[in-house]
């Protein structure tokens, strides 16, 4: 066992290569048999989480303040010197792996996803990875950085959401324009950071003999369970089964208004901007305080059930979450992993909104997942597919939802509870056709890398995708609402940062839908199947996965159907037009 090793990383955060490559030379030095494969398994996770915590805590600094210098320069450093040595390392230990033609039980799935690292394994791809990395930290600084001047008050564009859900509509019209064009002010800073990232990929691809950088992202995503062409069929779905419902959501909310035509500030600022209630009710404020906002979620999980209650008591006792919003921090929500603490650890910007609420259930179910897989014995096992990750944390939603009252311990009067629970539903359907318009653009992008260098080209084709996938609101007749529309893909983070990672979330919401129809006969035999899938982290495939979930994984018209079918029929009964 590897004795020396810092028992915490924050004891770690300035390593240096040197510091790191004796532990790699000693594992890449043992014999491996039969024998010791699993103590040789064992002290390759134990560094593994080290490091991969080192990073990630670094990571986590240069978000939550885009401006600590200190933190990018600590995260620079060790893009500089451990990033390469770690990656050089880790392709030789799974080489050593691969020769040694050992199958270690329970690591049939992992195994199979470290010969698909081994086989797009290229030295000279370490730098152009790092660099990427520093775009990313680059993009987060340009958006950390966004405010406005809001009734003499700076604000970030974050803070102005809640705005977008104020019965007045020129006040809603007001503040969208103002966050456009405080938007639209980094455009050429955005898309110069583009063309950068557009190169990098590109010669990424080329280094690792792939024909185009969707071809090598599928393989580094491990997509062994589908391939593009069923993403293409999941559109298809889309588009006649979700897009037909949504536009009748738009319509209706347009004659609920009494409104000529229904503008981008007539929905929250788009898709998937938050709810306004077409009545003109003052929107719903589900907390005063972050801290409000924090315990009432713990009683809400406590309800879902006990043993997730007490996880996340763990992250509160321990100061694990990160969830107001403020000027300087990078843009989002996430969940990541601390590794060798073996604690999740939750990032978001809270702002007062309903949406704020499934953020934190959201990421809550990420974080679950992270505990339940714990028990596996090598940190390779616990890498859960983004397609199921995401059904961990877009079920809880869904599973948290019969305890939003007050009544039972959370935040609403059931009046408001319906409009919540009516708000969230609303956004499936929002959000599928939003979710087809990024995953098919990135499908042009990635195979047509010459033209979509241009960002130019790329505003043709959002537009092109959106006016398919998203209709009833309009964006015609006035240059800023144009430009807004054609200029949609800056605004999401993950199409910079995170490319092909977002039919993730669509394949799973059609998971989460399913979960939740079983909670609906039995809560507590949904909520405990939910339970035992996380606990399989990655050791199982995507469709035993959703299968110990109780779902289907599938792309077709008709799961779509039954889905879509589910949540109108619901939608009908909390909000009866």
């Amino acid at each position: 066992m590897f004795d020396t090793l810092p028992n915490s990383a924050l004891d770690a955060l300035d390593w240096k290569a040197e510091q790191l490559q004796p532990y790699l030379d000693d594992l890449l030095s043992r014999p491996l048999t039969a024998e010791n494969v699993e103590a040789w398994l064992a002290d390759w996770s134990a560094l593994s989480r080290l490091v991969y915590e080192i990073y990630i805590r670094l990571s986590v600094a240069t978000s939550v303040d885009t401006t600590d210098a200190t933190a990018e320069a600590r995260m620079n450093a060790f893009l500089d010197t451990i990033y390469p040595a770690l990656m050089m390392g880790m392709n030789a230990l799974n080489q050593k792996l691969l020769a040694s033609g050992l199958k270690p039980a329970g690591f049939e799935l992992p195994l199979r996803k470290i010969e698909v690292d081994a086989e797009l394994f290229r030295e000279k791809n370490i730098p152009l990875s790092a660099e990427v990395n520093r775009l990313n930290i680059e993009f987060d600084k340009v958006i950390g950085a966004q405010t406005v001047t809001w009734n003499g008050e700076e604000k970030t564009i974050a803070q102005m959401q809640p705005l977008l859900q104020e019965p007045d509509r020129s006040v809603r019209e007001k503040a969208w324009r103002l966050m456009i064009e405080r938007s639209l002010h980094d455009r050429d800073t955005l898309n110069g950071l583009w063309v950068k990232y557009m190169d990098l990929r590109g010669q990424i691809a080329t280094n690792a003999d792939a024909p185009d950088f969707r071809a090598y992202m599928w393989k580094s995503m491990k997509r062994f369970d589908y391939t593009p062409q069923d993403a293409e069929t999941f559109h298809r779905a889309i588009e006649e089964v979700v897009v037909p419902a949504a536009k009748r959501l738009y319509e209706r909310q347009q004659a609920r208004l009494k409104l000529d035509t229904l503008r981008p500030w007539d929905v929250g600022g788009g898709p998937m901007g938050v709810k306004l209630d077409p009545q003109r009710r003052e929107p719903i404020r589900p907390y005063q305080t972050v801290e409000q906002l924090e315990t009432t979620l713990e009683t809400i999980f406590n309800r879902v059930d006990p043993a997730l209650g007490a996880y996340y008591r763990t992250m509160v006792d321990e100061k694990l979450l990160d969830l107001d919003n403020r000027k300087g921090k990078a843009p989002g929500g996430y969940c990541t992993t601390f590794y060798q603490a073996q604690r999740p650890f939750i990032f978001m910007n809270a702002v007062g909104l309903h949406e704020d609420v499934q953020t934190l259930l959201h990421e809550g179910g990420h974080a679950f997942h992270a505990f339940e897989s714990f028990a596996l014995p090598y940190i390779q096992q616990q890498d859960a597919p983004m397609e199921f990750a995401e059904v961990a944390s877009m079920s809880m939603e869904l599973l948290a939802a019969p305890y939003l009252t007050k009544d039972q311990g959370g935040f609403y009067s059931p009046e408001d509870a319906a409009r919540a629970r009516a708000e969230h539903l609303e956004n499936l359907i929002r959000f599928w056709p939003y979710m087809a318009v990024v995953d098919a653009f990135q499908h042009w992008v990635y195979t047509n890398h010459k033209a979509a260098s241009d960002p130019a080209n790329c505003d043709a084709k959002w537009a092109e995708l959106w006016d398919r996938f998203i209709q009833g609101i309009d964006y015609s007749g006035d240059p800023l609402l144009a430009t807004a529309r054609e200029t949609g893909w800056h605004r999401k983070l993950h199409i910079f940062q995170n490319p092909f990672y977002y039919i993730e979330y669509g394949l799973a919401q059609l998971g989460a839908v399913q979960v939740w129809k079983n909670a609906l006969s039995d809560q507590a035999k949904a909520v405990a199947d939910y339970r035992k899938a996380l606990a399989l982290g990655g050791t199982t495939n995507l469709p035993g996965l959703f299968g110990a979930a109780g779902a289907k994984f599938g792309f077709d018209a008709s799961l779509m159907q039954e889905a879509v079918d589910l949540v109108e029929r619901t939608l009908e009964a909390l909000d009866p037009a």
